[in-house]
């Protein structure tokens, strides 16, 4: 087995659905992991594109009409955070970044720059099917939800989020989200005042179960007490319930069973 055919973990023939017919663009200076990736894909009815360099990778992106980014952290030209650094402030498209087994920080930091999930090399094919399918699903839920609810808000205290237009705004000021973040708060204002289970987050919003390995939900609920304030009328915003998961607090409440 040759080295990329290892880094891929390419033991099992793909299975193509055929009713699938979305836009992917794969950047990755290996340039034989992107064509058993393109292969891959293809055969489960993924349009491919690949390209071999962060900065042309990045313009790519924001040129084209792609569903989704696959996007490598080590490349020529810019490194794939600058990559999607560039992406990230012109486009809201899903990306999922390919990271290091064992380097978290890549992991953190691609989660921060607003990578919508991460798959460590190597990886099984069909881990990246599957991480594939629950980005894009949450993609479409997102555009169906937006079309049914043009009007719904949610509001707890200073932060008002409109699930039509997907924006969220603090005492009328408005608030960048990336979109893991945008549905991460959404789940915690529904249950304001209620603990959410780390793991009932991971599958509401990831839609994958819960490793106690995963950090995902952590990072992006830090992103969220970073952009929003870590305090409200002198208490803190998200609580870290130890051991079960987080609760945004109400105006006005109080708990004690925190970190």
């Amino acid at each position: 087995m040759n080295t990329a055919s290892k880094r891929l973990k390419l033991n099992e023939p793909g299975r193509g659905t055929g009713s699938v017919e979305k836009k992917i663009l794969v950047i990755d200076d290996d340039a034989e992991l992107c064509e058993l990736v393109s292969e891959y894909l293809e055969s489960e009815g993924f349009e491919i594109d690949t390209e071999g360099s962060g900065d042309h990778g990045a313009d790519r992106a924001l040129e084209s009409d792609y569903d989704l980014i696959i996007l490598d952290v080590m490349l020529p030209g810019i490194n794939g955070f600058e990559a999607l650094r560039r992406i990230r402030s012109q486009s809201n498209v899903p990306v999922l970044m390919l990271t290091a087994r064992g380097d978290d920080v890549d992991r953190i930091v691609g989660l921060e720059i607003g990578a919508d999930d991460y798959l460590p090399k190597p990886f099984n094919p069909r881990e990246l099917v599957a991480r594939i399918h629950a980005i894009l699903r949450r993609s479409s839920a997102h555009a169906n939800a937006g079309a049914a609810a043009l009007n719904e808000k949610v509001a707890i205290g200073d932060i008002q989020l409109d699930t039509g237009s997907r924006t969220v705004t603090r005492d009328n000021n408005p608030i960048h989200l990336t979109a893991m973040e945008f549905d991460v708060l959404e789940v915690l204002l529904r249950n304001a005042g209620r603990v959410v289970e780390r793991e009932n987050l991971v599958e509401q919003v990831l839609d994958r179960k819960y490793s106690p390995y995963d950090r995902s939900i952590d990072v992006h609920v830090s992103n969220l007490r970073k952009k929003l304030g870590h305090e409200v009328d002198g208490m803190e915003r998200i609580k870290s319930v130890r051991q079960i998961g987080y609760l945004y607090a109400l105006p006005g409440k109080d708990v004690d069973t925190v970190d």
